[in-house]
């Protein structure tokens, strides 16, 4: 594998409706044609303003089956345990709270049925780096959002690099077969598949995070091997809130206690730029 340098981005916390110029502006100095940036999905949905308040949902009798029973008890109990997922995901459903209830309405809401059969991640929903009872969105056309930054970069800096968007939530393989259980993913992964793709990638091996959208046609094992390598870094950084329970703990807060304010308090690492060494 070819030797790869990582350098940061970091910035305030991206509010609502904000613009990705911060992003841009610190990525400038460092970049060099032919370099990636590869942004996480959040602080682009959050300047989309793609939030949601929880709070204003009324789970139905399925979204507390949902909740209450098939996450909380055949997930967390049953086939949590039987198809070996991680031990801090079985904890943290054995613990749900009410509030869940509330959560799986809103992915029935956006992504219907197939999603919210998921135990938990579903649809790529965040309920972290965002404020109180707000959960972000999939961001929108993730490759013309890419494009748009890496013109502008352009245009600033005279440098032409591949700008990328990707999501944590996993890409599976199964022979020559790309998938993700999100309801998106860039051209040659399979996408939409839900709970199926959630069983199916039981059963594979490789994972990566997804690619979700890309400024210019990049080969699929590429833009995978990019997505893990920013992941990778981001997840070593000090203030890395890459889940809802990370979040309270740093702010030794409840969620519907965190403020703007407080998420700008911490140093963000909304990108990374990747270089390769020659």
């Amino acid at each position: 594998m070819p030797p790869y340098k990582l350098i940061p981005v970091n910035t305030s916390y991206i509010k609502p409706g904000a613009s990705l110029d911060i992003i841009i502006n610190n990525a400038g100095p460092y970049l060099e044609n032919g370099d990636f940036l590869v942004i996480s999905e959040t602080p682009v949905s959050v300047s989309q303003e793609r939030l949601v308040d929880e709070s204003l949902f009324e789970p139905g009798l399925t979204a507390i089956f949902l909740s209450d029973v098939w996450s909380k008890y055949i997930w967390g109990y049953l086939l949590g345990p039987i198809l070996r997922i991680k031990p801090r995901t079985i904890k943290n459903l054995r613990k749900l709270p009410k509030e869940a209830r509330a959560h799986k309405e809103v992915v029935l809401k956006y992504y219907g049925i197939l999603h919210a059969l998921k135990p938990a991640s579903e649809a790529g929903i965040d309920l972290s780096n965002v404020p109180g009872n707000f959960v972000s969105l999939l961001p929108e056309k993730s490759s013309q959002v890419a494009r748009e930054i890496a013109k502008k970069i352009e245009n600033r800096w005279k440098k032409e690099v591949v700008v990328l968007i990707i999501d944590t939530d996993a890409t599976y393989q199964l022979g020559n077969f790309r998938f993700t259980c999100l309801p998106t993913a860039m051209r040659g992964i399979k996408s939409n598949l839900g709970i199926i793709g959630y069983l199916l990638g039981r059963m594979s091996k490789n994972k990566n995070p997804t690619p979700l959208g890309s400024s210019f046609p990049v080969k699929i094992e590429k833009a995978l091997k990019m997505a893990e390598l920013a992941e990778k870094y981001q997840k070593s950084q000090k203030n890395n809130l890459e889940t809802v329970y990370k979040m309270q703990e740093s702010f030794n807060a409840n969620t519907n206690e965190i403020t703007v304010d407080m998420l700008n308090s911490l140093n963000h690492t909304p990108a990374v730029i990747i270089k390769r060494i020659s």
